[in-house]
Parts: structure tokens; sequence; C-alpha cells
């Protein structure tokens, strides 16, 4: 996630946080690296695409005990199973699940996301032709993979193009990345609309910024919420950011349901691309690579949906329009450095 230069500025960083300043750089080195080597000789983990589902439900870094814990305020989350992750954060995930095994598959398979990484890795092949001096060796290890490209894909929306960070819109937080309800909204109309065997839907949350409290609010994010790893770091408060952590994830839950109830499949799995470390195992957030149970495993829950017409969808399909320069620093904003 970090390129480890070194600075002055990154040595006192790793004087206040020793335990992160060694997954930056010892388990990074030692661990995750070798390990994303490995994962582009074999498979660590289940590609989605070997599994049955019709609807695919992506909640970015959601941990199996966050939804355990939450399940019981919510009808549709009964059975919680769980799965090893192909990836460690999403670019890793994405590189190793649109692959050329699954290509025929793929090809009428409808792909909504708000994860900006999704464009990075399908179509401007990032992790393809970076030099690897301005990434760390195990982003640029993706390369290796047979992903596919977009083009394979039966339908694909950028949708993190509304409301990403920085921008006001009528449904998030300026500081926060893009809101559900585009996704839900976007769903809706496709599943509507078209006939794809598959529907992925790529939710950014519960991924920091957390700002479910702040909409609700009305307010501007505090520390633990717009930096959730130096606020650990500073003040050992594990328990207010796993508390809000939590209400991220019944941010996004909230609109699932909604979800669930205007669209046709007998089989729906909600699931994430990898889950987050909050210093478990000396790991802190998700990185390519990481076999940490807390980010490799993720959450299986199968359930249905049923269109039952109560919500009318009314955002247009997404655009093309940002420069290569926009996607960085967007990534940027949500906390990534390449």
């Amino acid at each position: 996630m970090l390129k480890h230069d070194l600075s002055w500025d990154n040595i006192k960083k790793g004087l206040q946080n020793p335990r992160q300043a060694i997954d930056d750089t010892v388990l990074e080195l030692a661990l995750r690296t070798p390990l994303t080597y490995l994962n582009t000789k074999t498979t660590i983990g289940t590609n989605v695409f070997s599994c049955d589902w019709d609807v695919l439900i992506l909640l970015d870094t959601c941990r199996v005990d966050a939804l355990r814990e939450v399940a019981p305020e919510y009808d549709f989350i009964s059975n919680i199973n769980q799965k090893r992750s192909v990836g460690g954060r999403s670019p890793e995930w994405i590189a190793k699940t649109f692959v050329e095994e699954y290509e025929s598959t793929i090809q009428n398979t409808a792909y909504l996301s708000a994860n900006v990484f999704s464009k990075q890795i399908l179509q401007e092949r990032h992790h393809e032709s970076v030099p690897p001096t301005e990434v760390n060796l195990a982003y640029s290890l993706l390369g290796r993979l047979p992903t596919v490209d977009v083009s394979s894909l039966g339908h694909f929306e950028y949708l993190y193009e509304y409301e990403p960070v920085g921008e006001e819109g009528p449904f998030g937080h300026k500081d926060g990345g893009t809101p559900p309800r585009y996704v839900t909204d976007r769903a809706i109309a496709v599943g509507r609309d078209h006939d794809f065997d598959r529907l992925i839907l790529h939710y950014l949350q519960p991924h920091p910024p957390y700002v479910a409290n702040a909409v609700e609010s009305g307010r501007k994010l505090k520390r633990h919420e717009s930096d959730w790893w130096g606020y650990l770091g500073s003040t050992g408060d594990y328990e207010t950011i796993w508390n809000t952590y939590l209400d991220e994830l019944r941010y996004v839950l909230d609109d699932v349901e909604i979800l669930l109830n205007n669209l046709d499949a007998e089989r729906v799995a909600i699931s994430a691309d990898h889950g987050e470390s909050f210093g478990e195992y000396w790991e802190y957030g998700h990185k390519t690579g990481s076999i940490n149970p807390y980010v490799r495993t993720v959450p299986w829950v199968e359930t249905t949906a049923n269109d039952t017409g109560s919500y009318s969808s009314s955002i247009s399909p997404p655009t093309e329009k940002e420069s290569d320069g926009a996607v960085e620093d967007r990534l940027a904003a949500l906390g990534y450095r390449m």
C-alpha cells in the first residue's frame, strides 16, 4: 500500500507508531511480497466465478466478525459462512478474479463498481505498465496475472464517478467516497432493464473514510473517521474505531435492504473483496499479498431478492470523463498511495 521511501518524516512516523512501521516494512517485504508472487503462480483463495450466484454484492473491507455483530438487525442475513478471498486488497482481488479462465462467464456478467481500482486494473492496465520504481513490489507483481480486459465484460459502470471525495452531492459527505445509493439505484435499473447471467455490485462501504455518522449529523468528519490509522496509533482507542466501522457497515446494509426488495434474483451472495485489520497480527488496513485472516477471510451470505417495485431508479449511467490524474487523486483521498 505504501512506498517505502526513507525520509525523515517517515522515520518520525515509524518511531511514533513502531507496529505500523513494522507492518509497512518487514511484513511487506518478507511476507506479503513473496505471497503476492505465489498468488500469481497458483490461487490463494476461492475465485467467486467458481461459486453459484446470480447477484454478488461486495461490501469493501467487510469483516466476518463485523457482519456477524450487526446481523441480528437485518432479516436478510441469516447464516454467515466464510470464504478465503483471492486478494488482500482491491487491485489484487480484481486482477485475480477477472481472469482468462472464466472469460466465457465474464462475457455475460455486469460489473457495477464504486471502487476506483476497477478502472485502473481492467481498463488502464496500470498494474502492467507502471514502472516498479513508482509502486511497491507487491503491486507490480499483479501484472503477471492473466487478467482480462474491460471489453470482456458484458457491462461495466464506473460508479465511483458519483460524489467522489471532495465533491458535494445529495446522498453522501464531501469528504467521503461514493455513497451506497448510487450502486443501489444503478443496480436496480440494470437488473430491470437487462438480462445478464450474473451481476456484481461493488459497494465502497464500509471502507474508510467513515462518513455514516457525519452524514446523519450534518457535520465534518472527526479524526477517527478520516484517519483511523493515525488515530489508533496515537490513542490506542480501538473501541471508537470499531463502533464507527460498524456504523459504516450499517450505512451500506440499509441500502442493500432496498436493493433486495427491488431486484429479482434467486441466488444472491453478500461478500467482500477483502476485510480489514485494525492491528491484528501487526497489520493495519488491507494490503496486497496479505493472508491475515481478518483481511483474507471474507463473509459469504446467501439470500434472495424479490422486486416489489417499491423503489424507482432515477440516476443516469455514468460517463467516462476522468483523466489518469483524477483517478490517482481519488485513490489518494481514500488513503491509498501505490
